[in-house]
């Protein structure tokens, strides 16, 4: 049934979109039999078909109306931010991040610190060899700080390592532009347009969103992001986010493993 909340995206029957209704049926109960064991547990489904949502729900206590922590989705939200703000050229994709966070950069700047831009930062290629983040979330007051002292261990934009500590600094070079949090900027912009009301995001103790991960909207809103990417960043027939950056944010741009594995951390990262 369709919920009472903030509906965005259309509903269908399964049928209407060439899907056999027991195809669906079969995958909801499938997961109703995951359900019994909590290291499967779901939360929440939507299927959508041409951009029309064929099946749906929500396994109790959850509810449609209820926003759930998106993680590291969130880092979609951030970079999908960066493009719009590369659009009003309040930044290129080749600034360096010493020239865009002048305040953070430690008293010594090496050379691969020095060479680092936001591009590294988005495709994750700072040259960090571990994920930057983890030992600094629950320790010093300016994480920026924090993470631009760490060693780079290599040339950046040689060697990807998943790091959300990139996209937190994409956030923190955002909060610094525009003079307001990553969630405030990307309301009039994204979130508004897209119908998305009432989205959280956590902050570090600066009160800067942390970028990638803490983001909370509703399994709805999320389908609509989806939507939003499929048809290259148009909604109701507004371009939202510029066509070729979502091209360029939903490709492959550095090598993150052998592809020929299965394993979705290995067939690269846009």
């Amino acid at each position: 049934t369709t919920p009472d909340v903030g509906s965005t995206v259309k509903r269908s029957t399964a049928e209407d979109q060439g899907i056999p209704a027991s195809v669906i049926d079969g995958f909801i109960r499938a997961l109703d039999d995951e359900a019994t064991d909590a290291s499967h547990a779901v939360h929440s489904v939507m299927v959508l078909r041409h951009g029309h949502v064929i099946g749906e729900g929500w396994w109790h206590p959850f509810r449609a109306e209820d926003r759930h922590m998106l993680y590291s989705l969130s880092k979609s939200f951030t970079a999908t931010a960066v493009g719009l703000a590369v659009f009003e050229r309040r930044l290129t994709v080749s600034d360096r991040v010493v020239d865009l966070l002048p305040d953070d950069v430690p008293p010594d700047v090496g050379p691969n610190l020095a060479a680092m831009t936001v591009r590294d930062l988005l495709t994750m290629t700072t040259g960090h060899a571990v994920d930057t983040m983890p030992p600094h979330s629950a320790g010093p007051e300016n994480w920026a700080r924090a993470i631009l002292s760490l060693p780079v261990k290599y040339r950046p934009g040689t060697h990807f390592v998943y790091n959300s500590g990139a996209t937190y600094l994409l956030s923190a070079i955002l909060h610094r532009l525009t003079g307001e949090r990553l969630l405030d900027y990307l309301t009039p912009r994204l979130l508004d347009p897209l119908g998305i009301v009432g989205a959280t995001w956590e902050q570090c103790p600066r009160g800067i969103d942390v970028g990638g991960w803490g983001m909370a909207i509703t399994t709805e809103n999320i389908a609509t992001f989806g939507q939003l990417m499929l048809r290259g960043g148009v909604w109701n027939d507004r371009q939202l986010v510029p066509a070729d950056w979502v091209a360029d944010a939903t490709s492959a741009q550095v090598s993150s493993g052998d592809p020929t594995l299965p394993d979705d951390g290995t067939q690269g990262y846009g």
